[in-house]
């Protein structure tokens, strides 16, 4: 199970760590969800913005043609919501075109895809459920046109060399003079960053714990929640906010299904995720190595966020 190795192995780690991929339960989704409706969380406004505002210039910097059919290919659509500002645009200019939204969530998909049958019911939906690349190797000789979204700085979750390998492998899958649209958070000031990973409710801080009440129930552990504090840490000049798991006091966490006893003393912590922030040098250094060239860049009116248009070089 990669759930057991993954926290076995991160927990034996020196700092020790979690995978943040595994935030995303059945609660975590819901937080998330409450999360991304937070006024402190300025992202998904930001974003949304840019699909309400631009959506004319995002087509047209996506080199789209109503003579030619292309597949608009979302990896981690969620909710959909700020795609379907594209979707209808695209669908009322009569564009021919199938919507692929991928995700590893069976929920997230059928969710999305009953608001999509009701909302823009002529869409041609061909939802996609597991591995982006898997899914993407399977769509690769189509012979159609592609358009990749990876939306809300999804990308920020990965090291910068991670996410250089990560731009590389979708490359690998699409053809010369397709598109792939990547939406980043740009480098701000602490005073508007902290508060998105640390808002006044707690909602982040739930979202954050929630990890460790999946590692009881899942993985038969007893870490006491009422003994770790959500701590998350952000500088202007690293452009990366941090999330930790902090224990609070020196104390003994037994694992089950691992069959080990973990220590925690005062004040050690678990890192849980990154979020990094972008300007357009970092995006360039990142794609250095890979096939995309960036063609465009639209930002919000507050230049909070920037939606990337990369293009597949021949």
């Amino acid at each position: 199970m990669n759930f057991k190795i993954d926290v076995q192995a991160g927990l034996a780690a020196n700092p020790k760590t979690l995978p943040s991929k595994y935030f995303y339960d059945t609660a975590g989704d819901a937080l998330f969800v409450q999360i991304m409706e937070m006024p402190e969380y300025y992202l998904t406004d930001a974003e949304m913005e840019i699909f309400t505002e631009q959506t004319t210039e995002i087509i047209e910097a996506l080199d789209l043609s109503t003579d030619t059919f292309f597949e608009l290919i979302e990896l981690g659509a969620g909710d959909g919501s700020k795609t379907k500002k594209l979707l209808m645009k695209l669908t009322e200019a009569q564009y021919s075109f199938s919507y692929i939204p991928v995700d590893i969530s069976h929920n997230a998909l059928t969710r999305l895809c009953e608001a999509l049958e009701t909302e823009i019911p002529s869409l041609k939906v061909e939802s996609r459920q597991g591995d982006y690349f898997e899914i993407l190797k399977t769509l690769k000789n189509t012979h159609h046109k592609k358009v990749l979204l990876f939306l809300g700085s999804s990308i920020g979750n990965m090291l910068d060399n991670v996410a250089a390998d990560f731009i590389y492998k979708l490359g690998e899958n699409l053809q010369p003079g397709d598109k792939l649209l990547l939406g980043v958070d740009l480098i701000k000031g602490e005073e508007i960053v902290l508060p998105a990973y640390n808002d006044a409710t707690g909602i982040t801080s739930a979202f954050n714990l929630n990890l460790l009440t999946r590692i009881n129930r899942e993985l038969n552990a007893n870490f006491d929640l009422s003994k770790f504090k959500h701590k998350p840490a952000y500088t202007k000049a690293e452009g990366v906010a941090k999330s930790y798991l902090e224990s609070t006091t020196s104390q003994d966490v037994y694992i089950g299904a691992i069959g080990k006893t973990y220590h925690f003393y005062e004040g050690e912590t678990i890192h849980t995720e990154i979020s990094r922030k972008y300007s357009d040098a970092i995006i360039e250094k990142i794609i250095s190595d890979t096939d995309f060239t960036v063609t465009t860049m639209l930002q919000d009116s507050r230049n909070y966020f920037g939606d990337f248009i990369l293009h597949r070089n021949g």
